[in-house]
């Protein structure tokens, strides 16, 4: 048959099989009132809307109406306000950036990993100084557990020469974490390119300076809020001018995302953040294009596939629209933004699962549109990661972008009801906070009121109580537990010994130095203290070239300042702690005493009367790491108590239905605390009109659907001993 036979014969067939004309499709009213009826009486509101952390209450089903008012859903990729991403041709044109952090300890242990990983697809340098070079601090300056931890340990322009030996800065960008200030790092990569004879303009990247973020998660500031601003405007105007490809401003949601932070409040924080950092330049006399093209977004990604996907989505649109309200370019209404999976959603037990959370999460960032991204290891709660794991997170990123091929459409999720809904959803929730940030004069004094602190624990506090009652699920921690499980061996750094091996190094570096013919480093520090602009930069720059460390730049802002910024900080926690502590009692116990503590079901008469909450129980109590003995059914009561306390098991769990528990309950829990008084008795359910009777009878605790496990847990851990 030839190409216009079945051409002929497919047109027949489409007049008379005219699926559209014979087939209508259902309105909305019609498969909504076919949905209720399926609900036998509970109301649709309550079974099929589901309430988020954000405030939004998500349909069941969206339809083509619910998006026909969005303004923005005829734009295209690199137009309007760039929902759809800030490039016309997407990731075809240039990838997103493999932007994996590093946090060994010492400058030689980040540049052997960073260039095996480059090697091995990394495409982007993430240098991340530790805790003490971030607060402004030399190691011989910080206290024991800030040298060393969580990045590396820099304190002199040799430290981040050896940390970036050998890495081609022309090739690949180089990202640096610097804390409240950019100046200091700025002037160190400066310096080393000088020495080596390299052009700055040709090094792109950023040198990521969030004081607000700063402040928020560590409650203070060690100078001046006009100081810091002073500062931060001399290197973004000096970078802008020498290293036009490096930006120098953060603004990070990380911080009030590891708080407990929903989505909106996230997205809102960091609106308000980057515009007080544009109100306090401009006063400082750059223009909106210079402060917003010097600005990198960092963003966290948690679990909430689709919540992720339109916060970065509703993002690039605020941005776009407040840089327009200032006057702002083109281009400078082009959100650069970098993505970190979620720290607050890892888990220490169970912790493979943390490898499917992130790609989960590592997919939504991509869908989302970010610029480069960081996925972190699985066993990122455990301390360092080594090889493996750091090849695990680089490799879901090249997986997505090589072997699924995300790379090759730009916005998938673009025109989804859905997603468009969600992101036009999350985007005004987000804008009315930050209006009110506005009103409360800014961010700063929004946190100096505390009011972004107390915003995210009511959050925090509402996330705790669903997973604590097991409403919101953490696989493998407050369900699905494994209870022979042991925990991986934690592989924290001996920050003792490092903080002695760095002053040991600072004081041979400086005994090296002594001989030396050049001009002080300490020169050059009035100029840094009380000038202004670019002399600040080029000194700082040369201090650092003639001997002077990070930590002398930083000092060199604080003289004069008696009184820093303080602030309530941010509580960061992960959600599975409350479940993870339990865990961690009974893994003491086991280690004291040889054995888990024991808990018997009391499984009474044939599987269909005890089965499903037998099943119930068990799960419940292995997220508190009890060894879980489930027999067959028993026939009697005193079968069941004689078994009981054969079994040694300090808690019984009683298990059959409603119908049968008056019968069954007061013999056994009777016999039981006669025999054992210490003995714990718990009930399978919660038949309310029995309740009572049943404590009158001597059952210690109900467990349920929507029970606090952690609380039930809790207490039955303390009163066998196991918790104190």
């Amino acid at each position: 048959m030839s190409d216009n036979s079945l051409i002929n014969e497919e047109t027949k067939l489409e007049k008379v099989l005219n699926l559209h004309d014979d087939f209508p499709p259902p309105t909305y009213e019609e498969w909504r009132a076919a949905a209720e009826a399926s609900l036998k009486g509970v109301p649709f509101e309550k079974a099929l809307v589901t309430p988020t952390y954000e405030g939004i209450n998500l349909q069941p089903i969206y339809c083509k109406k619910d998006i026909a008012h969005l303004p923005h859903l005829e734009e295209k990729p690199g137009f309007g306000y760039y929902s759809r991403g800030a490039r016309a041709e997407g990731f075809l044109g240039q990838p997103w950036e493999i932007c994996q952090a590093i946090k060994y300890s010492l400058p030689e242990e980040f540049n052997r990993a960073v260039k095996h990983d480059l090697q091995k697809g990394q495409t982007a340098v993430y240098l991340v100084p530790d805790i003490a070079t971030r607060m402004g601090l030399d190691a011989d300056e910080a206290e024991i557990g800030n040298v060393g931890a969580d990045g590396v340990s820099l304190s002199t322009l040799g430290e981040v020469a050896k940390a970036l030996q050998d890495i081609d800065l022309g090739k690949y960008p180089i990202h640096v974490e610097a804390g409240f200030q950019a100046l200091p790092m700025l002037a160190a990569l400066a310096a080393l390119l000088r020495s080596e004879n390299k052009p700055p303009d040709q090094i792109k990247g950023s040198i990521d300076a969030d004081p607000l973020g700063f402040l928020a998660a560590n409650g203070q500031l060690p100078t001046t809020w006009k100081v810091l601003c002073s500062r931060m405007a001399a290197a973004t105007g000096w970078a802008a001018a020498n290293m036009p490809l490096m930006k120098t401003i953060g603004v990070g949601g990380v911080p009030y995302h590891n708080a407990g932070a929903g989505a909106v409040q996230e997205l809102g924080f960091v609106l308000a953040t980057a515009v007080e950092y544009i109100d306090r330049l401009r006063e400082e006399g750059l223009t909106i294009d210079q402060i917003a093209g010097s600005m990198r977004f960092t963003f966290a990604v948690g679990p909430f596939f689709f919540m992720e996907i339109a916060k970065l989505r509703a993002g690039r649109m605020l941005w776009a629209k407040i840089v327009e309200s200032y006057g702002g370019g083109r281009e400078s209404q082009k959100m650069t933004v970098h993505g970190v999976t979620s720290y607050y959603n890892q888990t220490q037990y169970d912790p493979y699962v943390n490898m499917l959370r992130t790609t989960t999460e590592t997919f939504s960032a991509v869908v989302g549109g970010v610029d480069s991204l960081q996925t972190n290891p699985f066993d990122e709660t455990l301390g360092l990661p080594d090889e493996f794991s750091r090849r695990a997170a680089r490799n879901m990123q090249i997986v997505l972008n090589e072997e699924a091929h995300l790379g090759q459409l730009i916005d998938p999720a673009g025109g989804s009801y859905f997603v468009e809904q969600l992101t036009a959803e999350v985007g005004q929730k987000a804008w009315a906070l930050f209006r009110e940030i506005e009103k409360r004069g800014g961010m700063l004094e929004a946190l100096q009121d505390g009011f972004p602190q107390t915003e995210i624990e009511a959050v925090a506090e509402q996330r705790r109580k669903d997973l604590a009652k097991r409403k919101a699920t953490i696989v493998g921690t407050n369900s699905y537990a494994d209870v022979k499980e042991k925990k991986l061996e934690s592989r924290t750094p001996d920050y003792e010994q490092i903080y002695k091996l760095r002053i040991q190094q600072l004081k041979e570096q400086e005994e090296a130095q002594a001989g030396a013919v050049h001009a002080k480093p300490c020169d050059t520090l009035p100029c840094i203290a009380g000038g202004c602009g670019d002399e600040i930069v080029q000194a700082a720059i040369d201090a650092m070239t003639t001997g002077g460390s990070l930590g002398m730049l930083s000092g060199a802002w604080k003289i004069g300042v008696k009184t820093p910024i303080t602030i309530k900080p941010l509580r960061f926690h992960r959600a599975a702690e409350i479940f993870e502590g339990l865990r961690d009692a009974v893994a003491a116990y086991e280690a004291k005493t040889g054995a888990k503590p024991k808990l018997f079901l009391a499984t009474m008469g044939p599987l269909s009367l005890h089965k499903a909450r037998a099943d119930f129980s068990r799960g419940f109590f292995e997220v508190g790491g009890f060894d879980v003995i489930y027999p067959d059914g028993f026939e009697t009561p005193r079968a069941a108590v004689d078994a009981a306390l054969q079994s040694g098991a300090p808690v019984v769990v009683i298990c059959s239905t409603d119908e049968t528990y008056p019968e069954l309950v007061p013999p056994i829990t009777k016999e039981l605390k006669e025999k054992n008084p210490g003995i714990q008795v718990v009930l399978a359910g919660y038949p309310k009109d029995q309740a009572e009777a049943h404590k009158q009878a001597g059952v210690d605790a109900f467990i349920y659907m929507g029970a606090d496990a952690a609380a039930v847990l809790s207490d039955l851990l303390k009163k066998i001993g196991v918790l104190s």
